[in-house]
């Protein structure tokens, strides 16, 4: 949060929500996620629905953290990391 004040961008707040979730759990981080998403505040980026997907998996809604974990595969421009997400997504039922 004090990052969030002397440097406020949507990365930091990207990354409070991880702390967020390590700290409290997921459901309190996946509402600062979505006040992103919902603001469009990383437009094309995939860490934000690669976070959102991890979050909602850790929720049990895996339909969706699926559907999150595949788009951040398509925006993703790193090979490596795409193949990390879409097994992740591989794995939900």
């Amino acid at each position: 949060e004090a990052l969030g004040q002397v440097a406020p961008s949507a990365v930091v707040e990207l990354n409070r929500a991880v702390a967020v979730a390590m700290a409290t759990g997921p459901q309190q981080a996946l509402a600062i996620v979505d006040e992103l998403v919902a603001t469009d505040r990383l437009p094309g980026s995939h860490l934000l629905p690669s976070v959102r997907g991890e979050l909602l998996r850790r929720l049990g809604r895996t339909g969706e953290a699926r559907a999150e974990l595949e788009l951040a595969a398509r925006l993703c421009r790193n090979t490596r990391e795409q193949s990390v997400l879409l097994r992740k997504a591989a794995t939900l039922p």
